[in-house]
């Protein structure tokens, strides 16, 4: 089970991560939604596509932009469409 903790809280949790370029990325259905605050940064990534993110709520307390998903990945990165990675503090546990 890999789990994203911020805050002290469990915000995804999965047996189903997909890793890549050292991320997991977790199915959107294992983020709890309620942490979740949408963000207008976009990136762009040459070889999956354009990212959007999330800023993390906890506690009263926020992580902007802490965690990104491909709404529309290019053909080599499908493997993350509709999963969220998270960074800036997010502790990964496997």
């Amino acid at each position: 089970m890999v789990r994203a903790i911020w805050n002290g809280q469990v915000i995804a949790e999965s047996e189903d991560t997909v890793m890549v370029e050292g991320n997991h990325y977790f199915p959107r259905d294992a983020v709890n939604p309620t942490f979740l605050k949408d963000s207008n940064k976009t990136t762009v990534c040459s070889w999956k596509g354009q990212a959007s993110y999330h800023t993390l709520e906890v506690g009263g307390q926020m992580n902007n932009d802490a965690a990104w998903f491909y709404p529309d990945p290019k053909k080599p990165a499908s493997s993350i469409k509709d999963r969220i990675a998270f960074w800036r503090g997010v502790t990964i546990e496997e």
